[in-house]
């Protein structure tokens, strides 16, 4: 049965479809990248990557085989120089790769007829690939946080109380200071001024006794 295998048609017979397809096939595997239509780029994939992996299954059998599948890949290809150039030159850059040698990024639409546009590459043998996404990397919600962590963070809270604790204590005592310089000035000047000499006259006027000139005081006559 036939089912969902029209795919990739193009809008073109079968023999006009194989040659547009090898065509783009020899120009991708001679330049490593080329630009085409998105659809194109699509059917492109899967043919080139079977070629590809004829060149790869050449590099681990007999001479007679490899003769075989280098011929196979020229049937479907259709140019000695593309072919010749996969199973000689390019063939080492896919032999740790299991699969996945191209790339398609997209372009947008064409100016004229709107044609969805992607640029299709071979990917190189230094190639890691893209970075793995930040979201799968990201921990549950509900997810327990680990002992270590949990450990730390009391001895952390006390330290930080300490240190509090320590700076109230030296603002106290800063402040303490401040207040006792402040009081003791009034102090040293009302001591001052109580050890005036006039205090002691006042104190034996009031006492009963005149005072002469002399600072000598009298008896009253």
């Amino acid at each position: 049965m036939r089912h969902l295998k029209h795919r990739h048609q193009l809008g073109l017979k079968k023999e006009h479809r194989a040659a547009v397809i090898a065509t783009l096939a020899a120009s991708l595997l001679e330049h490593g990248r080329i630009r085409t239509t998105l659809a194109k780029a699509k059917a492109l994939r899967p043919f080139v990557e079977r070629i590809i992996t004829l060149a790869k299954k050449a590099e681990s059998v007999t001479a007679e085989r490899a003769v075989a599948y280098r011929r196979l890949a020229l049937a479907r290809v259709r140019d000695k120089g593309a072919v010749a150039r996969l199973f000689n030159d390019r063939v080492s850059e896919f032999k740790d790769r299991s699969g996945g040698y191209t790339r398609i990024y997209k372009l947008g639409p064409r100016i004229g007829d709107a044609a969805e546009m992607a640029v299709i590459e071979l990917i190189e043998a230094s190639d890691e690939g893209y970075r793995a996404s930040r979201r799968r990397s990201r921990k549950k919600k509900g997810s327990a946080p680990p002992a270590a962590d949990a450990s730390e963070a009391p001895a952390a809270g006390a330290s930080a109380a300490e240190d509090a604790s320590e700076e109230d204590a030296d603002a106290g005592s800063k402040q303490d200071d401040s207040v006792e310089t402040v009081a003791v000035t009034p102090d040293s000047e009302d001591v001052a001024d109580e050890a005036e000499p006039g205090e002691n006259v006042t104190e034996e006027v009031a006492s009963g006794e005149d005072v002469d000139s002399d600072g000598k005081g009298k008896k009253d006559s």
